[in-house]
This record gives structure tokens, sequence and C-alpha cells, in this order.
């Protein structure tokens, strides 16, 4: 079965205005343009042009295969969200839109996701397209049209703080792609030798591993004792251990350090892959973070927002009781070298319990406090849905909005977990460190080592007492060897 991927917008010059919408269908499998649609639909909102560029695409879908899966990807939170099911549709004019849509094609063919507006680009150019056309008084031509070429041309390349993967893969794939075209024929080797896409070098045994997924489980030694599955070569020597590298390495140097590890890249690859969770063993020990979130509050099982601005309540008897589990199961692992805590209440509650264990002190850092939530702390989402909806989409599609009354947007907890981060790497180079912290801490640290996108904070499961853990070395790159292990709880 064919795989579609339909990318939809619409915008107002006025909400209400002047309206356009663009759509495009794309090929899953290879990525090529199949189909362009774009119309100039006279004054109306941005939603309801959003909604009909998600039946024009949809019904280009159709057209070129009805038996095809589409997946659907717009930037705008509302439509994803109420074609999902997920939202009730209360506008009278967007009843039938959606249900104009949602007759298209069988809903279990169709998919929807959310994406930030600059992943969006060919389809929000289309829809301009046709708003500067209809301004003309004009009809939009595709045979006019640059919307493909101009969004292609804006795709930026991969950037963040130091140490998060997207940044260091496209530094990694440009140093290696440098030195193959400038190695000899013979030391270049065939087609398999080449690189999986997206990886960061990769040698032959810890490549299989992190294609088998083979990540650590239920707590066998995987928080200190296991090399990175899918960690770089090594870095000159002397290297200043950091989250990142570049923050601690001149530029110069760091590009030299790229294409050092480029080379060993190319040279291993002809020769006999490690086995197993072999690694070479002058990048020296990763500093390791096994991120706990702290125990249950009585605010947990109802799912209010509890961040750092509220009423910094204290564990519950379950939280306690789950502090004591943790304690236990990581004294049974014997791993822990230091323990380094929000300074909220029940993070520092849930380290007092497995310090007391371990017999260690416990150190409060203040940049691993929760988000504050704003004007949203205590309340459930349905309740800020209800009180604060423009606030609430806004925050939900954009990483920079920030809850009612001047919380702190995810953008900010980003910024600052990666200060964070920078710093405990310094300072615990090469050890294993218990880090107490909270939901958005966790998942930052994760999404940042893995360089995923900001919306992928909201598309991860953390329970209360739960155990990750990411890697850390000295080159710069990071390994996530565990995320939501609740095994001790059971």
């Amino acid at each position: 079965m064919r795989e579609f991927i339909v990318e939809a917008d619409g915008g107002s010059r006025g909400n209400p205005g002047p309206a356009g919408y663009g759509s495009v269908v794309v090929d899953a499998a290879t990525g090529e343009t199949l189909a362009e649609r774009a119309e100039y639909i006279g004054v109306a909102t941005n939603n309801v042009a959003e909604y009909r560029g998600l039946v024009a695409g949809l019904e280009a879908a159709r057209d070129l295969d009805a038996t095809a899966r589409v997946r659907v990807r717009m930037d705008s939170k509302l439509v994803v969200e109420q074609m999902s099911g997920r939202w009730k549709i209360k506008h009278p004019d967007m009843k039938p839109l959606a249900a104009r849509a949602a007759g298209v094609l069988p809903a279990s063919q169709v998919t929807y996701e959310w994406i930030p507006r600059e992943r969006n680009k060919h389809a929000d150019r289309l829809a301009n397209e046709a708003m500067d056309a209809g301004k003309r008084g004009e009809a939009w031509s595709p045979s006019a049209s640059t919307a493909e070429s101009t969004a292609r041309s804006a795709a930026p390349a991969p950037t963040g703080p130091p140490g998060d993967a997207a940044a260091g893969a496209a530094k990694a794939r440009a140093a290696l792609a440098g030195t193959r075209a400038a190695a000899p024929r013979e030391e270049r080797g065939g087609p398999r030798d080449q690189p999986a896409t997206g990886a960061t070098s990769l040698s032959g045994g810890e490549a299989a591993e992190a294609t088998a997924g083979e990540a650590p489980r239920q707590g066998r030694g995987e928080l200190g004792d296991q090399p990175v599955a899918g960690g770089s070569r090594p870095a000159a020597p002397g290297g200043t251990p950091s989250s990142g590298g570049e923050a601690a390495i001149p530029a110069a140097g760091k590009a030299d350090d790229d294409k050092r590890a480029a080379r060993n890249v190319a040279s291993d690859r002809t020769t006999t892959p490690a086995a197993g969770w072999s690694a070479p063993p002058d990048m020296g020990a990763p500093a390791t973070f096994v991120l706990l979130r702290h125990g249950e509050t009585p605010l947990t099982p109802q799912k209010r927002f509890s961040g750092s601005g509220g009423s910094d309540p204290s564990l519950s008897d379950a939280g306690r009781e789950q502090a004591e589990r943790v304690a236990a199961a990581l004294a049974a692992r014997g791993t822990i070298q230091a323990i380094v805590a929000s300074p909220l209440a029940r993070t520092r509650q849930t380290a007092g319990v497995v310090a007391a264990r371990l017999g260690l002190d416990v150190v409060v850092e203040d940049g691993l406090r929760e988000t504050d939530f704003g004007a949203w702390e205590g309340l459930t989402f349905g309740e800020v849905r209800e009180r604060h909806p423009d606030d609430l989409n806004a925050w939900l599609a954009s990483p920079e909005a920030e809850p009612t009354g001047g919380g702190e947007s995810f953008a900010a907890t980003a910024h600052r977990m990666a200060a964070t981060r920078d710093k405990l790497i310094a300072s615990y180079a090469g050890r294993t460190v218990l880090l107490v912290t909270h939901v958005t801490p966790i998942k930052t640290l994760v999404r940042l080592a893995l360089g995923a996108p900001p919306e992928s904070l909201f598309r991860m499961e953390l329970s209360a007492a739960s155990l990750s853990a990411v890697a850390y070395y000295a080159d710069g790159n990071a390994s996530v060897r565990l995320f939501n292990d609740t095994s001790h709880l059971r």
C-alpha cells in the first residue's frame, strides 16, 4: 500500500481578511512532491483557510490513490486535535469543513500530526502565493509557483546548544563526507561501508546494537557500567569534557576533531568491527546522569500543573513509598557516586530518602527546578482549556509561548537545562550522578540528547519515581541508555 504525506496550511491577512490555502502531497517513501494545491478563497478566517487546505490536500491524495495511507502534517494545533477527535468542534463554520475533510478518505487510512511552522514552509508558501494572486485579481498558477524551491532553500541547518544530537550529527556527516572525498579510492570501501543516514560515527558492532534498538532493560547494569551504543570515535587527547565540546574547544580544534573522528570511522569500517559492547578505551568514562523523577505528591494523580511557581507540595504517602523503593533499587545496583537535586520540596525529599540509603550527601542545584507554569499552577489541563484557551493553544503550538501570567516557556526551560547540563558535566566528569528532578527537565535532557524537536516533549510518558539515564562523552556525544524505567515499583 502506498503512503502519502499531506502538508497543508492556510492564512488570512486580517483574520478575517483576504485568505488562501496551500497543500502538498509528498510520496512518503521517496520524498517526491506529487501534487500541489492552492487557492484564494476571499475573505475568511485563518481556521477556515486551514481546513480548506486540509480538504484540498486530502482530495489530491485521494485522486492519486484512493487506497493509500495518508499522514497529514499541519502547524495548526486546532485542526490536528479536532480531526484526531481529541478536541470538540464548537464553531459552526468549522463543523461542515471538518465533516467534509473526514469524508474524503476512510478514517482508518488517515493520521494527523502537528509540526512546527518552520517545517511546513512548502504549504505556507503555497498559501501566500494564492493570497498574492488573489490580491492581483488572478488565480494561482502551478506553473508560476516557486513554493517548492523556496521551501527547500529555506530549510535551516540543524543548530542547537552544545551536545545536541542534531547539530553534532550534521557536523559529523559533513566531516565524514569531506574525508571520504579526499581519501584514496582503495580506502573508501563499497556501499555497505557507508554510515547509516543520520547516525554519528557508529562502529560496526555499535551500529548493529543501535539499529536493533537493544536499550538495556529492567535495571541490569544500564546506569553506569555499559559503554555507549552509537558513540563517536574519541576526540583529540586533552579535550576538556563538556556537554558538547564546542563550548570548551576552540572552533578550529573542534573542526579538526570532527575530521579526525570521520577518518577513524572511514578506516574502522574496512576492518573487523568491535564485538558486543566494546568501546575505545581512550575516550574515558562518560559523565552519566541517572535521572530520577520525584515521587508522587497529592497533585500527581489529579494530573494538575505543578511547577516551580506554585504551592511546592510535599510527597504523599504513596510518593514516600516510591522513594523507598527506588532507593533500594539504586542501592542494589551500586553505581551512584553523587546526588544532585532540584530545590523543590518533593525532589529534596525524594533525594533525601535515596541519600540516606546510599550514605551520600545531597547537593541542591537550582537549574534542575521544574518549569514555572504561571497562572496554570494547580489547575488541570481541562481547567486551563476552559479559562485560558487562547494561551493554551499558543503554548501547545510554540515552544516560545509562555503560560498565562508570565510563566516559563519550554524554550526558556531548554536554555536553562542546557546550561545546567554543561555545568554538571564539568563538575562530575567520568562519574555516575543521580539527578533528582521533574518531568520537564528530564524530558528536555532526553530531547536534547536525541536531537528531537520541541514537540517531542508532548510525546513522552514519564512516570513518578521513574528512572532514565543519559551518558555524555568527552567528544560531545550523548547516549540515552534508559527511559521511564519503573520496574523497581512493581
